[in-house]
């Protein structure tokens, strides 16, 4: 099992965006910090009030955002893409097919990226 961590502005607002990509509530601990899980990954959402937003030693402050992300490996992305829609997630790019399969990066709603991927038929 991996566990990840996302530094999220507003957990009540990222849990939506993660239940329309499959995640299912494991833990919530008051209104800055929830556990969630799908397969054998759990993501730790940490808004403000957390430890994991408290500025490092030499001032710098976690925030949300970047290019490195997970992967959410679904049998299609349109119906993903849909359901993602719904709940006001901004995408980054339009789908993208290639020799693997297609891919799209999505923002979860403080701007963490999460990339919605369906392997190729070959």
């Amino acid at each position: 099992m991996a566990t990840l961590r996302y530094i999220v502005d507003d957990v009540d607002a990222a849990l939506p965006f993660y239940a329309a990509l499959g995640f299912e509530l494991v833990e919530r601990w008051g209104p800055p910090f929830a556990m969630i899980a799908k397969g054998d990954l759990t993501l730790w959402l940490s808004g403000p009030g957390t430890s994991a937003r408290r500025p490092m030693p030499d001032g710098a402050e976690p925030v949300p955002g970047g290019w490195n992300r997970f992967v959410v490996e679904v049998d299609d992305v349109g119906p993903t893409l849909e359901a993602l829609r719904a709940v006001g997630a901004r995408f980054r790019n339009e789908p993208i097919s290639g020799p693997g399969g297609t891919q799209v990066v999505v923002e979860d709603p403080s701007g963490n990226p999460v990339e919605v991927f369906a392997p190729g038929r070959g």
